[in-house]
C-alpha cells in the first residue's frame, strides 16, 4: 500500500512520500506535537524521524519550534503550504480507500481486523 500511495502521489504531481503524510496527518489531528512524541506515534527512531523532518522543513510542509517550557525540545508544527499539501492529498487517499474496500463485505473486514487484532497481542507477548 506504501508503494501504491507513493506512486499516486507522483502521477498527481506532489512531492510527498507516505511517511511525510503520515506526520502531516499526525500534525493535523495534533499540531505543535513534541519531537520525541512524533517519532514514538509514527514508529520512527529518533534519527530518522529527524532527517525525515529536515526534508520537510525544506520542502516548507513543517516547522521546528523550541517549546516554551524547555527549550531542548522541540515542537513540530504544520505550516501553511503543508495544510495546503495534506488537503490536495485527501482526495486520492479516499479514492485509495474506496479502491481498497471494494467488493469486501463488512462481515470480512471486521473478521480481518479481529484477526490482526489477534497478530498484535500475540507479537506483543513475551
Amino acid at each position: 500500500m506504501g508503494i501504491h500511495a507513493n506512486e499516486k502521489f507522483k502521477d498527481a504531481g506532489i512531492h510527498l512520500t507516505r511517511q511525510q503524510w503520515i506526520v502531516l496527518m499526525k500534525l493535523n489531528e495534533s499540531d505543535g506535537l513534541m519531537q520525541n512524541d512524533l517519532a514514538v506515534i509514527t514508529e520512527r527512531d529518533k534519527t530518522s524521524l529527524t532527517r525525515l523532518l529536515t526534508t520537510m522543513e525544506k520542502k516548507d510542509l513543517v516547522k521546528r519550534k523550541p517549546s516554551k517550557a524547555d527549550k531542548r525540545i522541540n515542537q513540530i508544527f504544520l505550516t501553511p503550504n503543508g495544510k495546503k499539501v495534506l488537503n490536495s492529498t485527501i482526495p486520492l487517499f479516499i479514492k485509495m480507500q474506496n479502491k481498497i474496500y471494494h467488493n469486501i463485505s463488512d462481515k470480512d473486514m471486521e473478521t480481518t481486523i479481529q484477526v490482526l487484532r489477534k497478530i498484535q497481542e500475540n507479537l506483543s507477548k513475551d
